[in-house]
């Protein structure tokens, strides 16, 4: 039974400090006992518990059949996943870093998604592939990349990113128990504590966030439905993942009464309270960590101009990763931080 996340139940429940990562593995370890179909597989996934530990324990309490590694075939991964959907199971495979899915993109795109239409419904792909994704850690080129709309492209998938130790555990779940493929991509930088985008600052843990506080036992939160990290009417900003905090840090510090509204999920998108905000607001404000160009925020901007068009006081800012591979060196250049987001709010607030 699907309990919902603004039930009795669930706000009396007793809650426990968790990081993101043990969020995942909560949610991991409380729908393999729930359901024997579930199984989980990857690069170091079984014996080692992944490279990020989200899967730590998980092998020793259900076994090496529900609970292992792979080679290093990320085609292969994704491949087995489709024909374990088909055949029942709810496969949830990890991608070990989102940069290395690409391999899989044939399985995902020409398999997956097309499964349920191409059967008639007959067959059906439950599958949730967990990917590590985005930059802030010093991962280089090959370890940060930001690859959502690739997928928010694809039709018959759904793209999930959670941005905190709360979400993740109740949308993991959510995402496990859809019965269509979903790509739920983790935001690496913010696994262990919320960024604030100011990297020279100490870095800060999910202790005493209070979404760190996580409900004990089952939860699960609706897939497309966003939430309102903040109520405001000066101007509206749309974001998601390690975003959402560099966004509420940077708009206190230069004291703009901003909304600021988490996705959540990208695909299903919940437009309608996009929509609300903005004809509340009449300015908006997309952030995302991708490249610029075909990014997820050219989508959202031009949903806003289409159906707020009247309501806009000014041209809708976009503040996102630069068009090349994420620099090593220049790191905090390529992020957007404090110093671009400022800029744009400061153009968006102008008489």
């Amino acid at each position: 039974m699907m309990i919902e996340e603004d039930s009795v139940s669930l706000h009396d429940a007793p809650t426990r400090q968790m990081n993101m990562i043990e969020a995942i593995n909560d949610a991991l370890d409380i729908m393999m006992a729930r359901d024997p179909d579930v199984v989980t597989f990857g690069e170091d996934v079984g014996y080692f518990g992944g490279v990020f530990r989200a899967t730590a324990g998980l092998q020793k309490k259900y076994g090496r059949n529900r609970v292992f590694d792979t080679p290093i075939n990320e085609c292969g991964i994704i491949g087995a996943a489709v024909g374990m959907a088909a055949y029942g199971l709810r496969p949830v495979p990890e991608i070990q870093f989102a940069d290395y899915i690409y391999p899989g993109m044939d399985q995902l795109v020409s398999e997956a998604a097309r499964l349920r239409y191409r059967s008639a419904a007959e067959f059906i792909a439950p599958i949730t592939v967990r990917s590590p994704f985005g930059g802030g850690i010093f991962g280089g080129q090959t370890h940060s990349q930001s690859p959502e709309a690739l997928f928010t492209h694809v039709s018959g998938l759904k793209t999930v990113i959670p941005a905190s130790p709360y979400d993740a555990k109740g949308l993991l779940i959510a995402a496990i128990e859809d019965n269509d493929p979903v790509i739920f991509f983790e935001p690496k930088r913010i696994y262990n504590g919320p960024f604030d985008g100011y990297y020279d600052r100490p870095s800060k843990t999910w202790k005493g966030h209070p979404l760190g506080m996580v409900p004990e036992g089952y939860y699960s939160i609706p897939l497309g439905k966003a939430r309102i990290v903040q109520e405001g009417s000066a101007l509206t900003v749309v974001t998601y993942g390690t975003m959402v905090h560099v966004a509420e840090a940077v708009l206190a510090e230069k004291g703009v009464d901003a909304e600021i509204i988490d996705l959540r999920t990208l695909v299903p998108l919940d437009l309608a309270t996009v929509e609300k905000s903005v004809e509340k607001t009449g300015r908006c404000l997309v952030i995302h960590e991708a490249t610029r160009t075909s990014g997820f925020g050219g989508e959202l901007v031009t949903l806003v101009q289409e159906r707020c068009f009247y309501h806009l006081e000014a041209p809708v800012e976009r503040v996102t990763g630069f068009d090349t591979p994420y620099p090593h060196s220049l790191e905090w250049a390529y992020f957007p931080g404090p110093v671009r987001i400022g800029e744009a709010v400061d153009r968006l607030l102008k008489d």
